[in-house]
């Protein structure tokens, strides 16, 4: 059994590569484009490719009987083509919530007729450091919407999720909606993020288009949707899920377990 984890320089793929060795798998290969800066441990086989770049997977895909894919739309259908040619047996990928736009794997996934798992994370708790720069440099954030509530996940959490799928196929056709174990408002995150370098962080409320603007030079097109995104879940807040903490056998990481460990950030 020969599991190949795309992405494997990313965020999350590179924690899939660690989650596997220790849960002892037995062959891991991991895709990267870039081996030196992956760091991949003794024993980790290290095909160079890259998911954005459809062509160079073939050849990391010979004797794979399993997948991680990673989230990538536009090439997701190419990626399925490859791993159905090259005799893949079962995906695990990653995704998102119903209606985003990693969700557009599913389907594509589904129809190559392999068996598969999707992983569908809510948002991440990294996705807070876009108030870390305010907490260091204005002791305040600023920003719309501070009712808007979620269940933020630890990205740790949702690599030891694909572990345990990846090495397991009696979670074949299932969808696993992951979150943390808490719904948070804005407020709330600001507050714990705060308490972690022991200060109180003021939330001080802007309208949409300001929170868009401020949000235009680092996210560009995407601040729009990011900051409609939060005005959804003003009045539909995203609920725990339960899926997590049954797979893992042990709780989800919490919003102030993650700020604590992350607080240099913001100091």
């Amino acid at each position: 059994m020969t599991i190949l984890v795309t992405g494997a320089t990313g965020n999350v793929g590179r924690m899939v590569v660690d989650e596997l060795i220790d849960r002892n798998a037995p062959a891991i290969r991991a895709l990267t484009v870039d081996p030196d800066r992956a760091k991949l441990p003794e024993g980790v086989e290290v095909a160079v490719g890259t998911i954005h770049k459809p062509d160079t997977v073939p050849a990391a895909l010979e004797g794979v009987t399993t997948l991680y894919l990673a989230p990538h739309p536009p090439t997701a259908q190419a990626i399925v083509d490859h791993a159905v040619a090259a005799g893949v047996q079962r995906i695990v990928d990653l995704t998102g919530p119903a209606g985003s736009w990693w969700d557009e794997i599913e389907p594509i996934v589904e129809a190559s007729g392999l068996a598969w798992t999707h992983l569908k994370p809510g948002e991440f708790m990294p996705n807070a450091m876009v108030w870390a720069e305010q907490i260091k440099t204005r002791r305040e954030v600023r920003d719309a919407y501070p009712e808007s509530a979620n269940a933020m996940i630890d990205l740790a959490d949702i690599a030891a999720v694909a572990a345990v799928t990846l090495l397991d196929d009696t979670h074949s056709s299932r969808p696993y909606p992951l979150t943390g174990p808490d719904t948070l408002t804005r407020v709330q995150k600001i507050t714990i993020m705060g308490r972690a370098i022991g200060l109180e962080v003021p939330f001080v409320e802007i309208s949409r288009d300001e929170a868009i603007a401020q949000l235009e030079p680092s996210m560009g097109e995407y601040a729009e949707w990011y900051v409609d995104g939060a005005k959804e879940l003003v009045d539909h807040p995203q609920q725990v899920e339960p899926d997590l903490a049954k797979l893992l056998d042990r709780p989800a990481t919490t919003f102030t377990q993650w700020a604590e460990a992350n607080a240099d950030q913001w100091r």
